[in-house]
């Protein structure tokens, strides 16, 4: 896969937790192998992470949209992809993000 595709909240409590796991599960589960493949999460330093190897990252993110929209948290989502063997993450969503990390 050529690009990692990170999907970002901020987090600091166990329901944060436990609602990036319920996250996760559902993206492994739903997510089209054409598009990608969940490779895991982090969670600290006040946020959580779910990352998704994929060749077709703004196709990974429409899946991601139609998946996890329906929860409350995903209003919070900021996104991101970087080439596999890189580290310049270019957004999106939101547009407007300028500036896009993983801690």
């Amino acid at each position: 896969m050529k690009y990692i595709l990170v999907l970002q909240w901020p987090a600091t409590s166990d329901s944060d937790f436990d609602a990036l796991i319920a996250m996760e599960d559902r993206l492994e589960a739903d997510l089209p192998d054409a598009h990608g493949f969940v490779d895991g999460h982090d969670f600290g330093a006040g946020e959580m992470n779910i990352f998704v190897h994929t060749d077709r990252p703004l196709e990974a993110f429409q899946d991601a949209v139609k998946l996890l929209s329906p929860d409350s948290r995903w209003a919070g989502v900021r996104a991101a992809y970087r080439p596999a063997d890189g580290d310049r993450y270019v957004v999106v969503w939101p547009k407007t993000l300028e500036v896009f990390s993983v801690s």
